[in-house]
This record gives structure tokens, sequence and C-alpha cells, in this order.
């Protein structure tokens, strides 16, 4: 019989803010008067990981987790909507963009175009598109209404930095009270990357109008467009910002005369900002002169920009001062002419105005809305897992003083500010303890809730102690401290060793630990309950702390240690690559366990003392025989060192031997060391897994990884046998190599000056690849069915003529039977009608040219009987574009093609004329509602028109009819 095992899911990740690879987005629609917002100091859009958090920073939770089911790639920007601020737009690392509504959390589309990363996200003002920038090079410009990808340009030579859409008319047009978006608007725009070239692109001819060096020492890592789109600025490495000016007369001219040869960017200047470091943010205030730059410093700069009464004194007062130094009589001849504000050093207009020192590192920043006139606000993402909020008070413009500023809020508690070291399970598995550099905190492993945040040393390894209340944990510093869970104190700080404790394990007893050390010593501690008396008075207290018993000493430093579940043997790893096993009584020898290249880093012992599991840097895992000290099976596990190893602590199920191996290639691996087979592989994390712990249980474990995310992952009743899991890792290793084969370009984006500038946005994925199987499913089978039925339709017609009794129906296919028996037409428009948009194209891509007859066949069948025109016209034209060459020369081609054309005019005329009567219906409605009087809000189905009267109003009610 075949053995079949459970399968292990991630169930929820926890214990991460925000991740290192996302920017934040402040939302400051919770400063209105909505019951929700009342009580909140905002909220903040961040990326965790392969998810987006919403966090409340006032209260520091959790209010929604945006999760999309099928992805594992990290989010990498996100960007949110002028026209509609409920929709979001992110980007991530294997490529992909997905649209938010953050009402539902819900995904409205998805496209997929890029090769590579997300790295930038830009709407245009109607937010009916989007253009999206990659590490792959590429710009891509997607429409959202037709969810379709319009085109792709080349022309950087690197990742994109920054994109930024510009207009040749004014960005709004009045209408009444109303600031209404130009349709027309948002023609051009504007790029940069780390090639260090700034690039402004026509949308409407899909080509590279004009192209700058925008930074003198290297790469161009970020840019800032100001709220008038008169200007941008420009950051590079060194802390060089270069300042320039954008003519937009010249980009209206631009837009009529595509020879024109007028520049319309201009460059203004080099200034440097007080940090050295790579700039990698420059935000522009949306209502303020004010501007902000940060690197990766624990630093965010907020610069000024002068108005020109400001430039023009302070060119004043230094001529007035160089007059003064140089001698009454010695007047310089610039000082008596006027100030020319074109020509004036950039250094005048952008000055230092505060610098905001912060937590940590600085990942990303954005303006959040300040509670008065006199205050602004920033918020900041760091690199070390948290958000904060700084409000800066601003200053009157003749003070000399420095601006003050503060952290208002912030979001800590639920994260490490460091990588997670160690986690250890309570008895109960009720509780997960997780100790970093500095911090132990304790999870409900239900609830996922932190319970409680201890200050610490740097954390090495974790344990609790029998009973659940106390933990003990081992630093590098040689120490181990005692914490009370309850009481959130620190009990006691013992100095164990004098060098780095790598590992601590409780005795099955419950009676002692052992701790292995760098310093060469394995040391043994009985836990005992002493009388301590209390300062001031006379009375002792229990308290319970741990007494050196022994000491066994090795040749070299401790890496791992262990108990035996039977208390019998204690096996310890060490930096000399073997596994030696003690007698715990005697402390003598008992096996030496050769066989590992590289030390040992982890290792466990089965439930029944029979096996023992080792993990090591040389990326193996060997089983070993714990009676004669055999090596039954090695395993090449992972492709990177393997940090943890642990086998089930029982056998309820019969998976006592069953171990979990964890390793820096961020998989886990779940193995049957009975039959020596590998069971599952579990990915998901985005960095080197430090730390791993298996519930007493046996139904879930806990992971923690570099990327500062604690991840659990439960067991189903799914199962699980082993020859469809190889069968389904052959499958997804055939779709990669499949899909990395159609893929290839032959002609890299910037190597040959001749390269063309724009293609098609299209990219092959698995779900192109079924779609196309199924178009070409359906065409074979509708082909069949037209010949079958044309057929029988021919013989009901003989026997109506020759007054005989019809033949019975053909037999058809069955899925035209399966689907109540569909014509073959309205089968292959329902399979092309539930594709999605973005993939329809990317599908009909791979169909071959032998199939065009047929598709051209069932799309005259389409038009000649009004079904769907607008999509017969996009696969039509697709199809003549690709094969365009190929359908010129063929001649049995060309009377199909008449016949479409023909009846496809007919049904475009008569779409035409609906479409026209529509129009003229909704400019009717539109007339009666601008005809109405000014301020007419409506009121249940009424028009709400207020009347100025006097100093008063006057309220009335207008019915529209």
């Amino acid at each position: 019989m075949v053995k079949s095992y459970l399968k292990f899911e991630q169930a929820e990740s926890f214990g991460q803010i925000c991740s290192t690879t996302s920017n934040c987005i402040w939302d400051p629609r919770t400063e209105q008067d909505t019951t929700a917002s009342r009580s909140s100091g905002g909220r903040a859009f961040v990326g965790a990981n392969e998810d987006v958090l919403v966090w409340d920073i006032k209260r520091g939770e959790a209010e929604g987790r945006w999760h999309a089911t099928d992805n594992r790639a990290q989010v990498t920007v996100i960007v949110r909507s002028q026209a509609d601020p409920d929709i979001f737009a992110v980007g991530y690392d294997d490529g992909k963009i997905r649209l938010w509504d953050s009402r539902l959390a819900t995904i409205l589309s998805t496209f997929n175009g890029h090769k590579s990363a997300i790295t930038q996200l830009a709407f245009d003002q109607t937010g009916g598109r989007l253009v999206s920038g990659s590490r792959d090079t590429d710009i891509i410009l997607w429409d959202l209404i037709e969810e379709v990808g319009l085109f792709k340009l080349r022309g950087h030579k690197d990742q994109i930095t920054s994109l930024n859409f510009l207009s040749s008319t004014p960005s709004t047009r009045e209408d009444g009270d109303s600031q209404l978006p130009d349709i027309d608007a948002d023609n051009f725009l504007l790029s940069t990357s780390k090639d260090a070239l700034i690039k402004i692109w026509d949308l409407s001819t899909q080509h590279c109008i004009e192209t700058h060096v925008a930074q003198n020492n290297g790469e161009c890592w970020a840019l800032g467009l100001s709220s008038d789109k008169d200007g941008c600025i420009t950051a590079g490495n060194d802390g060089e910002m270069r300042a320039w000016i954008l003519d937009k007369e010249a980009l209206h001219r631009a837009s009529r005369d595509l020879g024109s040869e007028e520049k319309v960017l201009k460059d203004r200047g080099t200034f440097y900002r007080n940090g050295k470091d790579r700039t990698t943010a420059v935000a522009f205030h949306p209502k303020r002169d004010l501007l902000a730059f940060h690197g990766s410093e624990k630093a965010v700069e907020l610069w000024r920009i002068r108005s020109e009464d400001e430039i023009r004194k302070s060119i004043i007062r230094k001529r007035k001062r160089k007059r003064e130094k140089l001698g009454e009589d010695a007047i310089d001849a610039e000082d008596s002419k006027e100030v020319d504000m074109a020509n004036v050093l950039i250094t005048e207009v952008f000055v230092p105005y505060v610098t905001v020192r912060t937590a940590g590192r600085v990942r990303s920043m954005d303006w959040a809305g300040g509670k008065s006139s006199k205050s602004l606000s920033i918020l900041v993402a760091t690199t070390n897992n948290q958000l904060e909020l700084y409000d800066v008070t601003a200053k009157e413009k003749k003070s000399k003083e420095q601006p003050d500023y503060n952290r208002a809020l912030s979001v800590d508690m639920p994260g490490h500010r460091s990588d997670i070291r160690c986690l250890a399970l309570s008895a109960d598995d009720r509780m997960l303890a997780s100790a970093s550099q500095g911090s132990l905190k304790i999870w409900n492993t239900r609830t996922k809730s932190c319970l409680r945040t201890l200050d610490c040393g740097y954390a090495l390894c974790a344990t609790f102690l029998p009973g659940d209340k106390i933990v003990v944990i081992g630093t590098r510093e040689g120490k181990l401290e005692i914490f009370d869970i309850a009481s959130s104190n620190l009990l006691d700080t013992i100095d164990a060793h004098e060098r780095d404790i790598w590992s601590l394990h409780v005795n099955p007893d419950g009676k002692s630990l052992v701790t292995g050390s760098a310093d060469k010593t394995a040391k043994f501690w009985d836990l005992k309950v002493i009388q301590e008396e209390v300062l001031g008075t006379n009375r002792k207290m229990p308290k319970l702390t741990l007494v050196h018993a022994r000491t066994l000493k090795t040749a070299d430093d401790i890496l791992a240690v262990r108990f035996s579940p039977d208390s019998k043997y204690l096996a310890l790893s060490t930096l000399d690559t073997t596994v030696k096993v003690f007698y715990t009584d005697s402390l003598k020898l008992y096996l030496t366990l050769y066989g590992h290249k590289l030390p040992v880093l982890g290792l466990d012992v089965s439930y029944d003392s029979k096996l023992v599991v080792t993990s090591s840097a040389d990326k193996t895992v060997r089983i070993w025989g714990l009676d004669f000290g055999d090596c039954h099976k090695t395993f090449f596990a992972h492709n990177d060192s393997i940090l943890t190893v642990g086998f089930i602590p029982n056998n309820d199920d019969g998976n006592g031997h069953h171990f979990f191996s964890a390793s820096k290639d961020r998989t886990i691996k779940y193995y049957d060391a009975d039959k020596f087979e590998q069971i599952q592989k579990l990915e998901g994390h985005h960095g080197e897994i430090w730390a791993l712990a298996i519930a007493h249980s046996g139904q879930f474990i806990a992971t923690a990884s570099h990327d500062k995310s604690i991840r659990i992952w439960q067991q189903t009743d799914e199962q699980i046998f082993l020859e469809e899991e190889r069968e389904k890792e052959l499958e997804e290793l055939y779709e990669n190599t499949l899909l990395t084969s159609l893929e290839q370009d032959d002609s890299a984006p910037g190597d040959d000056p001749n390269a063309i500038e724009t293609t098609d946005a299209t990219k092959q994925s698995s779900q192109t690849l079924i779609a196309s199987e199924k178009i070409t499913e359906a065409l074979t089978l509708g082909v069949e069915d037209l010949g079958v039925m044309a057929d029988y339709n021919a013989a009901v017609l003989r026997a109506k003529q020759n007054n005989t009794k019809p033949p019975a129906p053909p037999a058809r296919n069955p899925i035209y039977l399966a689907n109540n028996n569909i014509s073959a037409t309205s089968y292959l428009l329902s399979v092309f009608t539930k594709l999605p948009p973005q993939h329809l194209t990317d599908s009909l891509l791979l169909l071959s040219f032998s199939q065009l007859p047929a598709l051209f066949t069932f799309l005259t069948l389409f038009t000649a009987e009004q079904r769907n025109i607008p999509l017969v016209c996009r696969i039509l034209n697709f199809m003549l574009k690709v094969h365009n060459k190929q359908i010129v020369s063929s001649r049995l081609m060309k009377r199909e093609l008449e016949e479409l054309r023909a009846k496809l005019r007919e049904g475009m005329d008569k779409s035409r004329r609906d479409m026209g009567f529509n129009l003229a219906g909704l400019r009717v409605l539109g007339r009666r509602m601008t005809d109405e009087v000014e301020g007419i809000g409506f009121v249940d189905g009424e028009e709400e028109k207020k009347e100025v009267v006097g100093k008063g109003r006057k309220r009335a009610f207008v019915n529209i009819a």
C-alpha cells in the first residue's frame, strides 16, 4: 500500500511591521470626521513581504492585510490613485502588478508584463492609465479600463528609478467651481534610471523626444517633481542634487511640432545635501514650499524653497556685506544691478530647514497631514522594522531658531528590530518566545498577538522551563538571563560562559538544563528555588535560579547540544565537524559521528532515542543510528547552509521519525527518516531562516527568518503522495523552462543604438499557455462541429424538399452537450470572453498561422450574428498585425477577409448608431444638469439649492424631471 502523509501549509505570518523592499503611503482621509477616524491618528499602507499591511498609527494595530492567495513574491512598490483614493497599485518582485480596492481588500485586476521586480509605478490624473518601471529597464503603459498593456518603452540601460506623467496642457480646466482633470492631459512621461539618464517620452508617438545626463558622479537614484510640475530635482551619489526647470510652453510646442529642437528640460544647477550617502528619495510637499531628502542613513532632511522676495533680500544683504568688507569707496559694479531671478544660484533657492533624526535607517517616507497650520508631519518606514510619525513645528520666516521636531507616534511593538535568532514553544504550544538582539517577545500562537516585550542581551538560544512561566535565554556575551513572563521581570543574570552560548536544552526530567558555548565547555545547571531576602524587611521570597552542577570540556567550540528523550545520552556538535554522544550520568564518551565536511549547526534526537539527525554547513542532512553510530542516509538537502533541524517530538500519528530542516536558502523541507524520502518543500520566507520550533503536538511548526517575520505552518487534513509530489515538481520545472525559452529576447535593450524604442507589452506565463491551449481546442472542435452541422442541415433540407422523414440529429462532441447543447460559435465566444483581457493577446500570439482560417471563419460568424463586435475587432486587428506578411502573400485567405470585411462594416455601423444614440442621450442629461443654478446637491433624488439672501442662506429644493 502506498504511504500517504499529511500536508503542512502556511497558516499566518506575523511579527513584521514593514519590509525593506517597499515604500510607505500615508492615508490622509482618516482625519475626516467619521466615527472610525475620530480616535485614529492616521493610517499607513506598507509592504510586508508578500502582503500589504494597513496600520493604525495611533493604536499600533494592523487594521487590514491584503493577501493574494497565489502570490509568493515580495511587495516592492505601492502607489495610490489621485482620481480614486480607494484604488492602489502594488508592484511585486516577480514583475506582476495588482490593482487593489482598499475598502474591500480585493484584487481588481492583475497585470503581468515585466520580467523582474517592479521599481516604480505612477497613475495619471484621470486614474485610467498606469505606468510601470522595472529592473528589466522597460517602461510599460497600462490601460486600466481595458485592462491591457498598451506598449512597452525601451531606452534605459538600467533599472528605472522614477516615473512621472507630464502634460502639455493645463492639468485642470474650470467648470463652474469644480476642477475636472483633462482627458487629453498627461501625454508625456518623465523617467530616470540608474544609468544616470533622464528622458522625456511622447506617449502619443511612443518615442523619446529628449535625453539628458542627470548626474555627474554615477547613478541617478531618485527624482522629485514639484506639485505645479514646473521643475524637478534629481538625486545621485555623495549627496549630489541637481535642479531642472520644465518649460511647459516648449513641451506644448513639442506636442504640436514633432521636429522641434527646443529643449524642454533646462539644467538649473547643482547643490549638495548634508548627508554624503546616495539619495534614494526626493519628495516635494503638496502644499508648502518644502521638500524632503533621505538616503540610507538615520535621518530625513527637510529643505525650504525660498520665495522671490527672500532670494532678493538675501542677495542684497550679501552684496552689502561684501561692500562693507571691501570698504566704502570700493563699490562693485554688480551692486547697482537688479537681481536676475533666472540666473540666481540654485543654493539661494533651496536652503536647509531641519534634519529629522530617526531611530533606524530610513527606507521610505511620506508627507503626513499636520494637526495645525504651524506643524507638519512625516511618516517614516525604517529598515529595522518600525514605522514612525514625526511632528515638525513650523518656524516663523523671520525667526532664526532651528525648528523643533518630536516623534509623535510609532509602531514598533508587534515586531523585532533585528533578526530573530531563536524560537521556543511552551509545553502546551500556546505561547511562542522569540528573541533577537535586545528584545524578547512572547506571542500567543492562536491570536498571533504579542503578549510581552522584554529587554535582553544579544540572544542566541532560548527555552521555556517546566511550567511555562519562565524563559531562559543564552546570549552572545556568555550570560544566561532568566525572565518571569507573568511579572515581565528579569529574575536573574548568570555569567555562565566566557564566550557565546550557542545552544541550550532542558533535560527531559525537568530538573536541569545544559548549555553549550564557544568557550569549549558544556555546563550542566540544576533548577533550584532559593529563599532570597527582601530588602528592608525580614521576609524571604522564593526565587528560581540555576545552580552550576558540572562541566564537560571539549577540544573545540560547541555549536549544538541535545539530550535524548530518555535522558540517557547527551549529543553535542563541535567545530571539528563531528558529533559526540556522551552518557548523561558519567559524561563518558559513547559515540563519535564522523562524516560531515563542515561544522554541524543543528542536531536532534528522535522521540524513541534511536535516531540522530544532523544538519551542517556543507548543505547536507545525515541520519544516524544511536545504537551503533552508523550513518543511515545522507541527503543533499538544501542549496545553502542548514542552520537547524528537528524531529517531531511525539509519535501520535506514526510520525515520530519525521523531521524538518531549515536553511539559508529560504526553504523548509519535511523528511521521512525511515523511508529516506523528502515529503514536502515549504516555501514562503524571503530571507535566511534562522530558527525553527516544532510543536509538541506535532500539529504545526514555527519559523523565523531574516525578513523579520515569524510564520506558522499548520498541518492540514490534505494527504500527500510522494509520487504525485515528484510529478508536480517535474511539471513546475518543465513550465519554468518552457516560459524561459518563450521569454528569450535576442535584442537586449540599449545595446543596439538602432533598437526599437517601443514594443508590445506582452509576456508569456502559464496562464497564457493554458488559455492558448483552450482556444486551439475550441477552434479544432468548432471546425469539426461546423462541418457536422452543415451536413445535417443539408440533409434536413433535402428531406423537407423530398417530403421524407428528416434524419436524426448527429452525435456532437460531449463538451457541447455538457454546456447545454450550445453551438460551436457560442462555445468559442465564451472561451474568448472568459479570458482576462491582459491574457487575450498573449494567448493569441501562440496560435499558429495554420489556425488563422478557422479563426477568421468564426469571426465572420460572430459579426454576422452581431455578437461582441468590439472583441471581434480587437482579435482581428491583433492577428492582422502579427501575421501581416503571411496574410498578404496568401491568396486563399483573400475571400474570407473580403467576406469578413463586408459583415464587419455592417456590424460596426450598427454599433456606431447605437453608441451615437446613447451619447446623445447622455449629452441631453448633461445639459439639463449644467443648466441648473450653481450650488446644487442631491438629496434623496432631489437637488438641494441654496440661494444667498443678504447675509443668510435660503434653502430650496428643485426637482429634476
